[in-house]
């Protein structure tokens, strides 16, 4: 503990301040201002060092919390990122993107505000960046082992890590023209700035990581190739199976699942094209939807110049506090806010689409009615019809699995009930040496466990190719501690 008296003399949170609303808006930057490092370590001596330090359970990294926290507020930033790079390939992206149920689990939650642990990850590794710490982890040796992993979002970022420190030669293969998955193409710029990844990326080209852009395992190498040329393969090309809403008018112009309309916001960012093809300046938008993805479209409809931006979302709308039915430690529900919230729109609660209604073949209104949650299922609410104009549309309402066709149906693997790829407790598919991690395997989840996954994948791939492994002990893909 830096300060036993720390949680004492700094009882108040302190998060870094969002630029103002009308500032942000006009660009594609990250939202916050710089937080000072002094308030940071203030904020970091608030840490118990708890006797049972339940941030570890939160955290399916099993982040060594207490630990880089007593480093920040002894300003041992050198040894921070050392304990931090430990358990996590890449904290400057979790410190970004993940909604920190480590901060959920904190002891120093049930009484005050929890410690602000996010903040510390990603400044900790920001500030190793800047001071060059960074640097290649090369192997000692190589095992002559070739490995393929087929996806390059966090799941397949990590797994290749990993196995390429342990001396394996991996190819990371990615359908997209750039390497990044769902952080290059999902996420916001204003979430996520992308020279975050490319910094990662020339890291782990420099430590031998080859990667092919570009390339559709499937159509582009054949699976017969592929288990040719490759002794282990690792499947980590996510869920990307969006959930659809097959009512009438669906087929309308304007209509867009969310993973249409956000990647083309990013490529504008990236220099590709001027203009989005899919723009909501002066439209009037509805987004389908009330999580994370949701308010991504949110945000990317503000920066566009949206007229009037509308957000739905079926459930109730969650209670200011911690619900009664998810207690500490487990992750909150409760009303919560992002920056593209705060920005504007309009979010409507407790409600369902009921059909789209447009003119000369392009959507112009949707009619919808109140619902409520009863016998384990949505009903209507009587007398609550109504229609709302939109010349927008977004389906934001997550993902249902893994796509079948093509490569996953070449390589003969099988699905569980929930339509993810079977595995076992080794994180190996029902095909000898083919391996799967991440939302493919697990369904949609967080970007930590991804990560998790994938470090857990490498380790147990590392012991199938050379029959043993030094790579840190795996999280189990059945294992649901505070899971969410």
């Amino acid at each position: 503990m830096g300060d036993p008296q720390g949680f004492l003399k700094h009882r108040t949170r302190e998060l870094p301040k969002r630029r103002p609303v009308s500032v942000r808006i006009k660009d594609w930057r990250e939202v916050y201002e710089e937080f000072p490092e002094s308030t940071l370590q203030d904020q970091a001596s608030r840490c118990m060092d708890c006797g049972i330090a339940f941030c570890h359970g939160g955290c399916p990294l099993g982040n060594l919390i207490p630990e880089w926290n007593h480093l920040v507020y002894k300003d041992d930033w050198r040894k921070a990122i050392e304990r931090l790079h430990a358990t996590n390939n890449f904290p400057e992206f979790t410190g970004r993107l993940c909604p920190a149920p480590c901060e959920a689990a904190c002891v120093l939650g049930i009484s005050q505000d929890p410690v602000t642990i996010k903040q510390v990850e990603v400044q900790i590794v920001d500030h190793a960046f800047a001071q060059g710490w960074v640097q290649p982890m090369r192997p000692h040796a190589h095992t002559g082992q070739k490995v393929a992993v087929v996806g390059s979002g966090p799941a397949g970022l990590a797994a290749a890590q990993q196995l390429t420190r342990a001396g394996h030669a991996v190819t990371v293969f990615e359908r997209d023209d750039r390497i990044g998955g769902l952080l290059r193409y999902g996420i916001p710029e204003f979430k996520m700035e992308k020279r975050h990844i490319d910094r990662r990326l020339e890291q782990m080209k420099a430590e031998g990581t080859t990667f092919r852009a570009g390339v559709d395992v499937g159509v582009d190498v054949t699976v017969e190739q592929l288990r040719a040329d490759f002794d282990a393969v690792v499947l980590a090309g996510g869920a990307t199976v969006a959930r659809d809403l097959p009512i009438e008018g669906r087929e309308f112009a304007g209509i867009h699942q969310a993973m249409e309309y956000l990647p083309w916001a990013n490529r504008v960012q990236q220099g590709d094209l001027e203009q989005s093809p899919i723009d909501a300046k002066g439209k009037r938008v509805v987004i389908i939807g009330g999580g994370d993805t949701g308010a991504d479209c949110l945000g990317t409809a503000h920066r566009q110049g949206a007229e009037t931006v509308h957000q739905f979302e079926i459930m109730a709308r969650p209670p200011e506090e911690r619900a009664t039915s998810t207690p500490w430690p487990t992750y909150p529900l409760m009303f919560r806010v992002s920056s593209a919230h705060e920005e504007g729109g309009e979010r409507v609660f407790a409600v369902n689409t009921d059909k789209f209604r447009g003119a000369d073949g392009h959507v112009t209104a949707l009619a919808a009615y109140e619902v409520e949650f009863a016998d384990g299922k949505f009903v209507p609410v009587p007398d609550t019809e109504f229609e709302l104009d939109a010349d927008l549309v977004f389906l934001a309402m997550g993902f249902t699995g893994a796509q079948r066709e093509g490569l996953l149906a070449e390589l003969g693997v099988e699905f569980d009930q929930r339509g993810n790829v079977a595995r076992a407790a080794n994180y190996e598919t029902t095909v000898p040496g083919v391996f799967v991690a991440g939302d493919m395997g697990r369904g949609q989840s967080l970007i930590v466990w991804a990560i998790a996954e994938g470090r857990a994948a490498a380790a147990h791939v590392d012991e199938f190719l050379v029959g043993q492994t030094a790579l840190p002990a795996p999280v189990e893909p059945t294992a649901v501690a505070l899971r969410i």
